[in-house]
């Protein structure tokens, strides 16, 4: 077109900056050089270029660059979602809400792709009770009969822990498409519903919907984490088969490791791993590694700790995991290596951070530190709980942290004010008796929080609902819903 000499115009910029962030792997400067172009022929604010430039900086995850472009008297309602949709991608659901409700001040009128980022950022912070806030919001508007609205809605209910909400979203819905159908699919799985996960998937079947690859993911899943493993191998078979005719991914291979690797099979995970026809990856050693740890088998978890290093040494989860597990075997020369080897590879662990939503403000807690304006009195309500639920049997389980020499006093206080616990405690204090507290982690429970959780259910007669990294715990009357297979 420009060899032509045909000069592009506005209508040519979308179209030509979607394919650029398209290209991106193989042609890392191309949407900059589409911006420069832009830029030159004083298009790059035109109310069709605009929108896209910020959409296509968020499919680079450049949100300062997305953000530089947006305006601070915005008026463009597609400008909006555009901003929304890239802090989502960039995973800042906080500022993608701050926008939500700046649109709305400045008069816009939210659409179907407004709510779904919307929805989206509610899911990633466990936020329920703005979610359904949105859900009244698109349902008065219009927007909640659309199948890919109500598919958003079953993921945002599923993923803030309300499980019988996304089941009413789902029976609802008066057409539903293979992604409705994965949603809700996915929905039992992570919840620990792994029978109803299976039917669901037979009634699809029965309806004649065609299952993809996120539909097996949600199957392979539920089998997982609900010890189905001849059943789940079998439906991985299945996928392969000339009647779905699937190509597994990475994350389905996943689903199969840990499938195999939690019933305890380890050294059957380990040849899955080692026989796959793609690349093994490090968070497929990763899923072994931390199998390991929950069977206590130091001996192959050293084994996969090496894989891991060949791969990616910079993970400081790693080396944590590695030590733990030797700590537990007592094996206290490989632990002092493991931390060496993490000082001198400055490898960084993830730390560990919980929130919980109380009348519509969403808290934040991270481990140990005193960064939430009110943590002085969730560290002082952890004390009472811990003193209160010895009285009934409570014993921290130290049996997987600490080093040589540390004392037990030492151990139990570095379990004692994980980023969970510190969460709880500010829900015991800050919700009227009885009301059920929904916690998010970004990383997996420990057994000893675990413990915790079951005991303050029973104890404070809570109703408590953790999402970790992995699944969704429900606490009630001293139980998980996970019967401890997690």
């Amino acid at each position: 077109m420009l060899r032509s000499a045909v000069p592009p115009d506005a209508y040519t910029f979308p179209s030509l900056l979607k394919s650029c962030a398209r290209a991106a792997p193989a042609h890392p400067r191309a949407a900059r050089q589409a911006h420069a172009a832009a830029l030159k022929l004083s298009l790059a604010d035109h109310p069709f270029v605009l929108p896209t430039l910020i959409h296509t900086y968020a499919e680079l995850r450049d949100l300062p660059s997305a953000r530089s472009l947006f305006p601070p008297d915005c008026t463009c309602v597609v400008s909006y979602n555009a901003m929304i949709a890239a802090s989502v991608r960039s995973s800042r659901p906080g500022e993608a809400l701050s926008l939500f409700r700046e649109l709305q001040a400045r008069g816009l009128v939210p659409t179907d792709v407004t709510i779904l980022s919307v929805l989206s950022a509610c899911a990633l912070l466990g936020a329920l009770e703005l979610g359904r806030w949105v859900h009244g919001y698109a349902r008065a508007n219009g927007l909640a009969s659309r199948v890919k609205v109500g598919t958003a809605l079953i993921d945002m209910y599923a993923k803030c822990g309300s499980l019988e909400d996304a089941v009413g979203v789902f029976r609802s819905m008066g057409s539903r498409d293979t992604q409705a159908w994965s949603a809700m699919i996915v929905a039992y799985a992570v919840h620990g519903r792994g029978t109803e996960a299976i039917a669901l998937f037979e009634e699809m079947l029965g309806d004649r919907v065609e299952p993809d690859g996120i539909t097996f993911l949600g199957v392979l899943y539920a089998c997982s984490h609900s010890g189905m493993v001849d059943q789940g191998l079998e439906y991985f078979r299945s996928m392969k088969s000339r009647r779905y005719g699937l190509v597994p991914g990475v994350k389905h291979y996943g689903c199969v490791v840990d499938l195999l690797a939690r019933a305890g099979r380890l050294d059957e995970a380990y040849k899955f791993i080692d026989s796959l026809p793609i690349e093994p990856t490090p968070i497929l050693w990763r899923t072994l590694l931390s199998a390991c740890g929950g069977h206590g088998n130091a001996d192959l978890g050293k084994v996969v700790f090496e894989r891991i290093l060949e791969l990616d040494d910079s993970h400081g989860g790693d080396y944590v995991m590695l030590s733990n597990m030797c700590a537990s075997a007592g094996r206290w020369d490989d632990v002092n290596r493991a931390r060496r080897l993490m000082h001198e590879r400055r490898a960084v662990k993830v730390p560990g951070v919980s929130s919980i939503e109380l009348d519509d403000t969403v808290h934040e807690f991270f481990s140990g530190d005193g960064r939430h304006p009110r943590s002085r009195e969730a560290h002082r309500m952890v004390d009472e709980v811990v003193e209160q639920l010895k009285g009934v049997g409570y014993v921290p389980d130290t049996s997987r942290v600490g080093h040589a020499g540390m004392d037990e006093e030492g151990k139990e206080m570095s379990l004692r004010y994980h980023s969970e616990k510190l969460a709880i405690a500010f829900g015991l204090i800050s919700s009227p008796p009885g009301t059920t507290l929904r916690v998010v982690k970004n990383l997996r429970v420990c057994g000893d929080c675990h413990s915790m959780a079951k005991m303050v259910s029973m104890v404070f007669g809570r109703r408590i609902v953790l999402r970790d990294l992995n699944r969704f715990h429900h606490f009630e009357n001293g139980l998980c819903s996970c019967g401890d297979y997690y």
